[in-house]
């Protein structure tokens, strides 16, 4: 008789915990297993709480639990293992049992809930194997203790029939009702299946109730009531792994490489959905947007016809963030798949279509935005136009402007300014064109463009390009749709078809207006999946507010929101929501609503993260060494004493580059700690701790991480905002808010240890 294994998501976390000896172990026994189940060295026995549950042995301390879950036409077994663990763990009262709203076989583990919690719920959990090596003792009575004061439950606000139709597990209702604080939620959850993790933990965090059925029961929930002893059928729903040599690998690589390719049975769906148009996921830090966002391009992949160009776009804001997505992609799909995908960043994109079109001969240089500003400030100066600042008119220029491609004044005086705060009269904006007009003329004589100015190129390119597109397409359908035939490439035979037949964006919300609008006609708006978009608007970080939808890109009622987050640990999340979560800001949703953190949680734990307050900004960086020093001795070893690289790992994040100078001198001047600075290509070196701007931490992760230089006036930086105050109210608040998701996005980069200090008084956004 031979037998097919499976690994349940349980299981296979449980192997990444266990020592290598035990993994041989258990690989040795799979093999015999899968030889034949009955082997009698397996002593594979029923437990007596659920029939369907046999427990084997991988050798004298550690069993596996299996349950059988069908029969092949040839009698080859089905069997799934449901978990691993040391036989002083293993209880008669497990359970597996298929889940009403998702179809999949759950497994219930009783074994980690807390003591009091059981008791209250009146269960008492049996060995199946029990030691008998010591005798029998009598406990003596013990004295009557007073009957505390009852501790109200914490979800006293729901009853059983509403946990049961979001889907939590039949066996932990009750124990979920009976539950008085967030130290025995955790106990309770620990073993739990996904789903009643996330609909518990929801409720507790304060999500509404018709939120939970919303964004975390109804993506999963199947159209149909599952059978609940069709376990055959239920497997197919489960999420599980065939145990062969590359799950072998795969848990040898330990759970940092799950984390980068397991998707959540919410995120799936999203992933694995058909779109009629343009879709959009957003969350908070953590929650795994980017994953998803890899995963829908993997998705995608898979599902095109053969060929040999490249018809899926992954883009993002930033160079660095490229890169990462890059590498990240490369361990999720084949080679032959990756080829079929463009990665790049949004301005190099702009170049390359600028590049396509424009004339031979010298090309403008491109600027950042700190070159043009100083040329605004210059041509001010030389005017002695003293009536508006020269940031106010360059982020005009850009927004409105250039985001709109307004071509004349008189289209100026009609053009939408969502956002921008101060009103204009018609005699102002008279007076801002006329400015702008100068500057632009400045620009050019310096054969200077900036890239706002590249990307609102780009866009009016693509524009052209699709209504060539869409012109030959009517004309074919009038002509009877008979293929049109060209002579010579100057009759429009790059004019075919679209760039890309789909586009995955990530970090979108730092994309300008001008390159959501080339991004839009780079794609078919006629077909389904044309664009995906992956975005936060609490960690917008740079002074592009859209509104999609005038751009043509509708994702009303393709909207999905992630409130779990993977990274983050409960204790620093708590802390981070506080600096953005201020009753008088408010967050957009990309289009002309608002969006919210309301729900996001983590069901991790760790540290809680240190404040730490200096005379100095000298005594601040003395601290920091002394935190990395410990840090890295911490990390220099595993938990087995093994020596280990620390590099990469530790992070130190401060305000400005300034400042990031003034730390990676001293860190290495006075101790000898070795720094790598994160540039907009990557790190910069090959030191150990990674040094870098808060614009720099966007999308990445340490595990330790210290946030310096916190301290009011640097954030935000108040010489340079506080003249807003009274002069441009609007403004005022928008820099306060982009300074606060700066924070946001720098507190919520650390994975197991945050330490965030400052010198003289703390900034007004940290929660101290």
């Amino acid at each position: 008789m031979t037998a097919r294994l499976s690994l349940y998501r349980k299981a296979e976390q449980e192997l990444y915990k266990l020592d290598r000896s035990v993994k041989a172990q258990f690989y040795d026994f799979c093999h015999i297993f899968r030889k034949n189940p009955d082997q009698p060295g397996l002593d594979k026995k029923k437990l007596k709480g659920d029939s369907r549950i046999h427990r084997a042995k991988i050798n004298q301390s550690y069993r596996a639990l299996l349950t059988p879950t069908g029969v092949d036409a040839d009698g080859t077994e089905h069997w799934l293992v449901i978990a691993v663990r040391h036989r002083r763990d293993v209880y008669e009262e497990l359970q597996v049992a298929v889940n009403r709203v998702t179809g999949e076989i759950e497994f219930v583990d009783l074994a980690v809930v807390g003591d009091s919690a059981l008791r209250r719920a009146g269960i008492t959990l049996t060995p199946a194997e029990p030691d008998g090596t010591a005798p029998a003792v009598t406990p003596e009575p013990a004295p009557i203790a007073p009957e505390p004061e009852p501790t109200p439950p914490l979800l006293a606000a729901y009853d059983a029939g509403q946990l049961r139709e979001l889907g939590v597990a039949d066996q932990l209702i009750d124990l979920a009702l009976a539950v008085t604080d967030s130290v025995e939620l955790d106990q309770l959850l620990e073993g739990a299946p996904l789903l009643s993790k996330d609909i518990l933990y929801g409720l507790a965090a304060g999500l509404d109730i018709e939120d939970v059925r919303k964004e975390i029961t109804a993506p999963v929930e199947l159209p149909h009531e599952p059978d609940p002893d069709d376990l055959a059928a239920a497997l197919i729903r489960t999420k599980v792994t065939a145990v062969d040599e590359h799950v072998q690998a795969a848990i040898d690589e330990g759970d940092f490489r799950a984390w980068k390719v397991y998707l959540h049975p919410t995120q799936e769906r999203i992933v694995h959905r058909d779109y009629s148009g343009p879709a959009r996921v957003s969350g908070g830090p953590g929650t795994g947007k980017t994953i998803v966002a890899l995963h829908r391009v993997k998705h995608l992949a898979e599902r095109l016809p053969p060929g040999h160009n490249k018809p899926i776009l992954l883009t993002t804001f930033t160079k660095n963030l490229t890169t990462d997505l890059r590498l990240r992609l490369s361990s999720l799909i084949a080679p032959e798949l990756l080829a079929r995908v463009e990665i790049v960043n949004i301005d190099q994109l702009a170049a390359r279509v600028l590049g396509e079109t424009t004339a031979p001969g010298p090309a403008k240089q491109r600027a950042y935005d700190n070159v043009a500003l100083g040329e605004m400030r210059q041509l001010l100066a030389e005017l002695d136009d003293r009536r508006w600042e020269p940031e106010f008119l360059l982020e005009e220029w850009e927004q409105v402007i250039l985001g709109q491609s307004v071509p004349t004044r008189s289209a100026y005086f009609q053009a939408r300014r969502a956002g921008r705060g101060r009103a204009l009269t018609r005699p102002e904006r008279n007076h801002v064109w006329k400015l702008i007009e100068q500057f632009t003329a400045r620009l050019d004589k310096l054969s200077i463009e900036t890239w706002s100015q590249a990307a609102e190129r780009a866009a009016r390119h693509e524009i052209e390009r699709a209504a060539k597109i869409k012109a030959r397409r009517e004309y074919k359908e009038e002509i009877g749709g008979k293929d049109l035939i060209h002579r010579d490439d100057s009759s429009g035979m790059r004019y075919l078809e679209y760039r890309y037949r789909h586009i995955v964006v990530d970090e979108a919300q730092d994309l300008s207006p001008a390159h959501w609008k080339m991004l839009r006609a780079m794609a078919d708006p006629t077909l389904p999946n044309d664009m995906f978009i992956a975005g936060d608007t609490h960690q917008r970080v740079y002074d592009h507010q859209v509104t999609l939808g005038a751009l043509g890109i509708n994702i009303r009622g393709r909207a999905s929101r992630l409130t779990l987050s993977y990274r983050t640990t409960r204790e620093i999340l708590a802390q981070a929501l506080r600096v953005v979560d201020n009753k008088q800001v408010t967050y957009d949703d990309l289009d002309d609503g608002t969006d919210s953190l309301a729900g996001y949680r983590s069901v991790l734990h760790g540290p809680a993260p240190t404040f730490i307050p200096y005379d100095s900004w000298d005594d601040e960086l003395a601290g920091l060494v002394t935190t990395l020093t410990t840090w890295r001795a911490e990390l220099s070893t595993d938990e087995h004493g093994v020596s280990r690289d620390p590099s990469g790992r530790i992070a130190v994040c401060v305000a400005d580059h300034e400042l990031v100078n003034q730390t990676m001198y001293y860190l290495f001047d006075k101790a000898g700690i070795t720094c790598a600075e994160l540039t907009k290509d990557g790190p910069k070196g090959t030191g150990e701790v990674h040094v870098g701007t808060m614009h720099r931490f966007k999308g990445l992760e340490y595990q330790k991480l210290a946030v310096v230089g916190a301290s009011n006036g640097i954030i935000p930086r108040t010489s340079r905002i506080e003249r807003y105050r009274t002069e441009d109210p609007p403004r005022y608040e928008r820099e306060q808010r982009k300074a606060r998701s700066l924070l946001f996005v720098a507190t919520t980069r650390a994975r197991d240890a945050l330490t965030v200090s400052w010198h003289g008084k703390p900034s007004p956004y940290l929660p101290v």
